[in-house]
């Protein structure tokens, strides 16, 4: 075998290499990932939804999962064409102004209770019809149907609370005003 050749076919390889890996580094420091593909958003949401992390912190918005890590590193995942995440606090007495959900850092009064959330449509329809726990951070997390408004009603011991609300590129991932009024 030539020489010549087994130098050129190593040297392919390792530009092949320097190009992939170096594609992969490129797109972690801008806050993509090669092979975004293949991850499921939805359970990195759940995994970081209400979680206790000293080196992470977490948001949502109408479009993108955000993921901050201590050494400087941002993670940016885009969030499913066709479904919205939308985390909603009911409270009795305390609440906080929120736009964009920081899974891992917004706290609700209501830990770890159940609420009856109804979800309708603006046709009528019922998207939701079910007693919800609340999170240990107090937070009810719904993946809704993009591009529609819902009116939500959340009952819990007696009291109610009632909002509208919509999926749109844009519109808040984290309710935070819907006080619970005796019903």
């Amino acid at each position: 075998m030539n020489k010549k050749v087994g130098y050129i076919g190593v040297a392919a390889v390792l530009a092949l290499v320097i190009v992939v890996v170096g594609g992969w580094y490129i797109g972690a420091q801008k806050g993509t990932n090669a092979g975004e593909e293949s991850i499921d958003v939805k359970q990195l949401v759940q995994s970081y939804s209400a979680a206790n992390l000293a080196n992470v912190s977490a948001s949502i918005t109408s479009d993108e999962l955000i993921i901050f890590h201590n050494n400087g590193r941002e993670e940016i995942h885009a969030l499913p064409e066709d479904e919205f995440f939308v985390s909603i606090a009911p409270y009795i007495e305390h609440t906080h102004p929120c736009t964009y959900h920081s899974l891992t850092g917004c706290r609700g009064e209501l830990m770890n209770v159940p609420f009856d959330v109804t979800i309708t449509d603006s046709e009528g329809r019922v998207i939701v019809d079910e007693t919800i726990h609340s999170l240990s951070n107090g937070f009810i997390d719904l993946w809704l149907p993009r591009n529609h408004t819902y009116e939500v009603t959340i009952r819990y011991q007696g009291k109610a609370a009632a909002t509208v609300i919509s999926t749109y590129s844009g519109d808040p991932t984290c309710i935070t005003t819907m006080q619970l009024r005796d019903a």
